[in-house]
């Protein structure tokens, strides 16, 4: 069931509102005419009628029971922003470029995640068409646009939109991300948009005025979870999966990023997941043209990720936080919160050989076993990362990787990413070392939301007042959000242009070398080498082999290897001079008859080519 305006170009506009429990609705016109015109209520709950004489951008409301005025809660357009009247929207105005366009396969991806406010200076969808070239050069193919939904003011991550069918105002609207999709498919470039499923903002919510849309039978971090398997829920599974299917298709978006899925509440016989997937699946059947559907999830559950044919929801791919957090504590050392769990090379090399660490193992952060086997799933179907915007921006300082280890570690950082059998998603400004923190920031209206935010930020970080003298910043203050924009020039400059080379090299050795092109954990072998705190990784695809060695030490090792059957050439040595090493000790080849004693420098990483 479509749902909204539905613009058919012939002056004439098709409205269908799901409002079940409501007596009786009409269309409301308030620009450039007022009108009201009365809609009929169908036996399943939807409210239909068609409108004449109309034009493409006109402003409306539902008006309820004849008094209350609420904007569609399938709004494509909030010009005037979430507490403002919805517009129509004429979808065919927009002239594609972009026929010939297949998309690029899941396991071929090189994902580049940014948020369109702060990635330039002005912070539009226009701005980041600017940059596409500079990304394609690095290497990377695919980025991924944290939440657009609109959210109330200007400034936002995304995550507190309330109209999930609205494209944010202050980036340009729906025909500016429809111009930068279209860009990036001119360029060879996917695009995955991250959309909320599991609640809606605070501010500008009237989807609680219909009643049905939320349910207190579960609670969410963020309150009320959204109503997918109580009484009146079919609605609301419809309203998810028709918001999917209109990003795809209305706006050409190869895949979506689906956000915290661990906090929708479904034990219906079928997972909203599962048909949200059905539906993405038969759309992609019908363009011939595969849409990616790629979970977020703390659950370490497989489930997500099988075929429904052996009782899973079949989302094609989901993160692996496990992989992210035995990376990070190896690299900082640190240990609050979940990092307790995590901080042994082992449990590196394990994330490198079955994607999960904890696959129901006891966790001690949690108190409790934990996770899944996901041994049967293919490794294509795991995205990690070392930064991502939850991991640098839910510290209180928004710090990145570049502001905790040395520049030694972050070109060691990229290499354990790359290297690895999984689909990598690289930060915005990570690939040269940016320096910005990226903070939390909002821009309400309300003033005691406005309040509830600062005093809420400051209790959860209030232990942290003596490491670091100071509170967390004000997420409302416009300041905020400005110190989080990119310092995009540094990418020419000194170790920062040596690291974005870095990174730029290895996506092209992954791109062309065989054994790093296919990702596949069951042809790779991960090993520590103890007591030196090195990571011997080796993988191969038929004739194809690489043997790594990733030393997460903060000294000079000296160890002995024990060198695969072959001859060894030397591709990359992050300690060579050309990278801003200090100069590598390590031979250009390498064989099994010499077995040679090799002196790996502090944080430096090596990958020889059979």
């Amino acid at each position: 069931m479509n749902i909204g305006s539905q613009y058919s170009g012939d002056r004439t506009c098709k409205f269908t509102l799901w409002a079940p429990l409501v007596g009786e609705v009409a269309v409301k016109l308030i620009a450039p005419e007022e009108k009201i015109i009365p809609l009929q209520k169908d036996d399943r709950g939807y409210w239909h009628g068609s409108v004449s004489n109309i034009d493409p951008d006109t402003l409306y409301f539902y008006q309820l029971e004849g008094q209350t005025d609420r904007a569609d809660p399938a709004s494509h357009s909030q010009p005037k922003g979430v507490h403002g009247p919805s517009q129509v929207i004429d979808h065919s105005s927009f002239s594609w470029n972009d026929d010939h366009w297949q998309g690029i396969p899941l396991a071929q991806m090189a994902v580049y995640e940014l948020h369109v406010g702060t990635f330039t200076t002005e912070g539009t969808f226009e701005a980041v068409i600017s940059r596409l070239p500079e990304l394609r050069e690095l290497g990377v193919n695919t980025i991924e646009i944290m939440p657009v939904a609109q959210f109330p003011g200007e400034r936002n991550w995304g995550y507190d939109g309330t109209f999930p069918y609205a494209v944010q105002n202050s980036y340009g609207g729906v025909n500016g991300l429809k111009q930068l999709v279209n860009a990036c498919h001119q360029q060879g470039m996917a695009v995955i948009l991250d959309v909320v499923y599991n609640h809606l903002g605070p501010e500008g919510n009237y989807l609680w005025g219909f009643g049905t849309y939320f349910t207190d039978h579960y609670k969410t971090l963020w309150g009320s979870a959204v109503n997918f398997d109580g009484p009146y829920s079919d609605g609301v599974r419809n309203y998810f999966v028709q918001n999917a299917l209109y990003w795809l298709e209305t706006f050409h978006i190869d895949g979506l990023r689906l956000d915290a899925v661990h906090a929708i509440y479904d034990f219906g016989a079928k997972h909203i997941l599962a048909e949200i997937a059905e539906a993405v699946t038969q759309l992609s059947q019908q363009q011939g043209h595969k849409r990616y559907l790629i979970a977020e999830s703390d659950l370490n559950d497989p489930r997500i990720i099988r075929s429904p044919q052996v009782g899973g929801y079949g989302i094609d791919a989901q993160w692996s936080d496990d992989f992210h957090h035995a990376l990070h504590t190896v690299l900082t050392g640190e240990q609050q919160g979940y990092y307790k769990d995590f901080g042994t090379l082992e449990q590196l090399a394990k994330a490198y050989r079955h994607s999960f660490v904890y696959a129901w193992d006891y966790s001690p952060h949690r108190r409790r076993y934990h996770g899944s086997d996901a041994s049967d799933c293919l490794s294509s179907q795991f995205v990690v990362c070392s930064q991502n915007h939850d991991q640098v921006g839910n510290r209180m300082l928004g710090d990145r990787l570049s502001s905790l280890i040395s520049f030694d570690g972050l070109k060691l950082t990229a290499a354990a990413i790359l290297l690895s059998p999984y689909v990598p998603l690289l930060f915005m400004g990570e690939e040269y070392g940016e320096t910005a923190p990226f903070l939390y920031f909002v821009s309400h209206s309300d003033p005691d939301l406005i309040k509830g935010v600062r005093e809420g930020r400051k209790a959860e970080f209030a232990a942290f007042f003596e490491i670091y003298g100071q509170e967390a910043p004000d997420p409302q203050a416009v300041e905020t959000m400005e110190r989080s924009r990119l310092n995009w020039e540094k990418r020419h400059e000194g170790k920062n242009r040596l690291l974005w080379l870095f990174y730029q090299k290895l996506l092209q050795l992954r791109r062309e070398i065989p054994a790093l092109a296919n990702l596949d954990r069951n042809n790779l072998e991960a090993s520590v080498v103890e007591p030196e705190k090195v990571l011997q990784l080796q993988r191969w695809c038929e004739n194809s082999q690489v043997l790594c060695w990733l030393n997460f030490s903060q000294e000079v090792v000296e160890m002995k290897a024990n060198i695969p059957t072959g001859n060894w050439k030397k591709l990359l040595d992050s300690a060579d001079s050309t990278w801003g090493g200090a100069g590598s000790q390590l031979p250009e080849t390498l064989s099994t008859q010499s077995q040679p004693t090799l002196v790996l420098n502090a944080e430096s990483v090596v990958i020889y080519s059979q």
